[in-house]
C-alpha cells in the first residue's frame, strides 16, 4: 500500500519511471536480438556395418562396441548407429535376411558422416571375386546415399598368427575393393588384432568378443574414428552452411 500513496501523490515520478521501464526493455530486447548465439557443434552420425561382432552376441546389446562408444569420451561427439546383424556378410544372408548392402540401404542417410564396415568371416565359402563385387557395391551405395561421409572398412580378425587362408582372400579381397572406391581399409589380420590376448578376449564359443574384447575393438576401430571425426565434422558444418537460408 506505500508503494500505491508514493506513485499516486507524484505522478510525474510514475511517468518517469514507466517511460525508464519501458527503455530498458527496448534495449534489453535489441541487446538480445544481436549478441551472436553460441551454438554447439552437430554430431557426426556414424553407421557401424556388420555381423554378430559388433552386435554383442556372446555378452549383449550393451556390451558390444557400437554401444560401448556412445559413452566413452575419447570418440565424444559421435552419435553412433548400429546396423549390425548376426551372420550376415556382404554376401552372407544373417539372421534376419539381410547383408552388409542392406544394412547400408536401410540406415545410411545424407546426413550420415562417417559409415563403417566391420567383417567379415561369415563370407567364407563365397566366391573371392563375389565377396568383392559385394563389397564394392555396398561402398559405392553408401558414397551414394552419404556423399560427404567417410568411409572406413575393417577386414576381418583372425585371432591367430597363421590365419585361414580364406580370410586373407577376404582381406585381400576387401583391399582392393577399398582402393576402388576411395575409402579407407584397416587390415586386422595385418595388424595382428587380439592373436596375443586370446584367452582373454574371445569367448569359450571361440569366435565371439567378451567384455574385455569388445573394449579392445572400440580401442581400435575406435582409434580410427577418432582420426575420421573432424574432417566428418567439417563437413557435416559445410553442409549445414549451404542449407541455411540467405541472410
Amino acid at each position: 500500500m506505500q508503494d500505491s500513496v508514493l506513485l499516486h501523490g507524484h505522478p510525474a515520478r510514475l511517468v518517469t519511471a514507466g517511460v525508464a521501464a519501458i527503455l530498458l526493455a527496448v534495449t534489453s530486447g535489441s541487446a538480445a536480438q544481436t549478441r551472436p548465439t553460441a551454438t554447439a557443434s552437430p554430431l557426426v552420425r556414424v553407421v557401424v556395418v556388420g555381423d554378430s561382432l559388433s552386435t554383442g552376441h556372446g555378452t549383449s546389446p550393451q556390451e558390444a562396441w557400437p554401444a560401448l562408444m556412445r559413452t566413452d569420451p575419447g570418440v565424444a561427439g559421435l552419435e553412433v548407429v548400429n546396423a549390425a546383424e548376426d551372420g550376415s556378410g556382404y554376401v552372407s544372408l544373417g539372421d534376419y535376411n539381410g547383408t552388409f548392402g542392406t544394412q547400408v540401404d536401410d540406415f545410411v542417410t545424407p546426413d550420415t558422416g562417417i559409415v563403417v564396415f566391420f567383417g567379415s568371416e561369415n563370407d567364407l565359402g563365397y566366391a573371392s571375386s563375389e565377396v568383392g563385387d559385394a563389397a564394392l557395391a555396398a561402398m559405392d551405395r553408401a558414397e551414394a546415399l552419404a556423399p560427404e561421409a567417410r568411409i572406413i572398412v575393417v577386414g576381418p580378425p583372425s585371432y591367430t598368427s597363421n590365419p585361414d587362408p580364406g580370410l586373407v582372400d577376404i582381406s585381400d579381397q576387401l583391399r582392393t575393393a577399398t582402393a576402388r572406391a576411395g575409402a579407407e581399409f584397416v587390415d586386422p589380420i595385418s595388424e595382428g588384432w587380439i592373436s596375443d590376448d586370446f584367452d582373454d578376449l574371445i569367448g569359450p564359443d571361440g569366435d565371439h568378443p567378451t567384455v574385455l574384447g569388445q573394449h579392445y575393438l572400440l580401442e581400435h576401430i575406435g582409434a580410427y574414428l577418432e582420426q575420421a571425426a573432424p574432417a566428418a565434422q567439417a563437413a557435416l558444418e559445410g553442409r549445414q552452411d549451404l542449407h541455411k537460408p540467405a541472410a
